[in-house]
């Protein structure tokens, strides 16, 4: 219990630390294919950038975002913290050298893993819901902050599937591992719809039991329904279903910032546009366009 308490003196610390440094506001993930787009928004606060797809120098038009003083987020995808194997040093160290260069106030990455007995998936792979994953992706996640030059948030993924043998329910799962770390959350609203449809849970019910006050940032993403199971595509359109959401967590905790993920399938400027207007009408924050 003293041990309990001493982690969320220390994230409250943190919390303090990064509501004047984090992002804030309505964001969007940075795309070489929508780098045009992006330079254009004038209200842009923040966006995120996929930390394995920067190499060496920043892109032109990221480093010409950062000029402007708008904040930028890594965000990895092959840390594979919830492997059964200890993370990859070099994989770590990658993110701490992009986060230094884009002078990032923290870094995020996945509650998953992409990586077993040394092949690549090429996936975010869901893990099972145990105790023994929580000291995993704990164990990893440990190993990755002493690398880290800021402080990481952590997202959990969509899944279409539960794991047989899981002991904890998702909003026990998280919170075993944000207090076993003292990391912040970066909650995907589109999973938590996503994980509601396909395993039949209830979405507010879950917003209800997770710890909103330790949210670093919010995504949101389209999806659609394919097979009888709803897919978090990320190429499609952010569905009203989705939207409502957004609404309803910021009825019950404001987020301190909201970033539209889109990677593939780009709809006309116009129609970007109006997402994030609607982020903005929803959220309540400035519109960035």
């Amino acid at each position: 219990m003293q041990r309990r308490q001493l982690l969320r003196g220390w994230w409250r610390l943190r919390r303090r630390v990064r509501r004047v440094t984090g992002p804030s506001g309505v964001g969007i993930g940075w795309r070489p294919e929508i780098a045009g787009f992006v330079a254009e928004l004038p209200g842009l606060r923040f966006v995120e950038v996929v930390a394995e797809s920067v190499h060496g120098e920043l892109p032109p038009g990221l480093a010409e975002l950062r000029a402007r003083g708008v904040t930028v987020v890594p965000h990895g995808v092959r840390l594979s913290l919830g492997g059964a194997e200890p993370v990859d040093p070099a994989r770590v160290a990658h993110l701490a050298r992009v986060a230094e260069l884009v002078g990032a106030p923290l870094v995020s990455e996945h509650i998953a893993f992409v990586r077993a007995g040394g092949l690549e998936a090429g996936h975010l792979l869901p893990l099972p819901r145990s105790r023994e994953a929580v000291a995993a992706v704990a164990a990893n996640v440990r190993r990755a902050q002493a690398e880290l030059p800021v402080p990481l948030a952590l997202e959990p993924i969509a899944a279409l599937f539960d794991w047989p043998d899981d002991e904890l329910d998702e909003a026990d799962f998280l919170t075993e591992i944000l207090d076993a770390t003292g990391a912040t959350l970066l909650l995907d609203v589109a999973n938590v719809h996503a994980n509601a449809r396909n395993r039949g849970g209830d979405p507010l019910a879950l917003l209800d039991r997770l710890p909103l006050d330790r949210v670093a940032y919010v995504h949101v993403a389209g999806g659609a329904e394919r097979g009888g199971f709803y897919h978090d595509t990320h190429t499609d359109p952010v569905p009203p279903e989705v939207l409502d959401l957004v609404g309803a967590l910021c009825a019950r905790h404001r987020p301190p910032a909201l970033l539209l993920e889109r990677d593939g399938r780009y709809p006309p400027a116009a129609e970007l546009r109006a997402e994030l207007d609607a982020l903005a009408a929803t959220s309540g924050y400035p519109v960035v366009t």
